[in-house]
């Protein structure tokens, strides 16, 4: 069995047995990885809270025929423990870990910019520097943009355009022009887009400023997109649109 090292965020945990744990990871190298920690779930074991969701840390692990094995792991950056005090960092949290682990769906392939991006998105929540429900919506958008279903906020996604254009259509791919427009576009608010633009390219004192109407809304577009990719809902999702 080939023993490895990687950096790994934890994306989800399942109990296994009396004692061990299942941990799903996005590690920056080897892509997602499900891995077996034994005995974590005992009160003696040296690194069962650093298997815990959110966290950023080094392991070392060997491969198996169905679960890689965690033989040891060190802390980088304690963010599970950092997200649960805060209710909105903690479920924008769980609704990246949940896209990240859709967004990379077959195991062992190399995902290394998911995987910074997780972990941006993850310190940027931790630290508390902006609304929990912007941070979720730049990561989707970004993270779509990597996965190669990116939205066209300007140019028309239909014949490319130039826009803007008001027409907004999620099965289209993102802004249509008055000749690609498919029934039952919609027309979202020039702000809107303006907002997604900004939280795509980074622009935090743009999309800070914004008002709770555009954010609203943009945050539904954003969410109509990425579950109209995946074919099936981010049950996370559902969390967030409440708080």
């Amino acid at each position: 069995m080939r023993l490895y090292r990687d950096e790994a965020v934890v994306l989800r945990a399942q109990k296994l047995g009396e004692a061990d744990r299942i941990v799903t990871l996005l590690t920056r190298h080897h892509g997602r990885v499900r891995a077996s920690a034994k005995g974590v779930r005992r009160t003696s074991s040296r690194f069962g809270a650093r298997l815990e969701p959110f966290m950023h840390v080094d392991l070392q692990l060997y491969e198996g025929r169905s679960l890689d094995t965690v033989t040891q792991a060190v802390t980088l950056a304690p963010y599970g423990g950092m997200l649960t005090s805060d209710y909105g960092a903690y479920v924008a949290a769980a609704a990246i870990a949940e896209t990240a682990e859709r967004l990379t769906d077959a195991e062992r392939e190399p995902a290394t910019q998911q995987f910074l991006l997780v972990v941006g998105a993850l310190r940027t929540l931790a630290a508390r520097t902006h609304t929990p429900s912007l941070v979720l919506d730049a990561y989707l958008l970004r993270a779509l943009s990597i996965a190669g279903w990116a939205i066209s906020l300007t140019d028309c996604a239909g014949c490319g355009a130039p826009g803007p254009h008001r027409a907004f259509s999620v099965a289209a791919g993102g802004s249509v022009c008055p000749q690609c427009r498919p029934p039952g576009s919609a027309a979202p608010h020039p702000a809107t887009l303006a907002l997604m633009s900004a939280l795509l390219t980074g622009d935090w004192a743009g999309a800070d400023a914004s008002d709770p109407a555009q954010r609203r809304e943009g945050s539904g577009l954003i969410a109509a997109h990425l579950q109209w990719h995946l074919e099936r809902g981010v049950r996370s999702l559902a969390m967030v649109e409440r708080t």
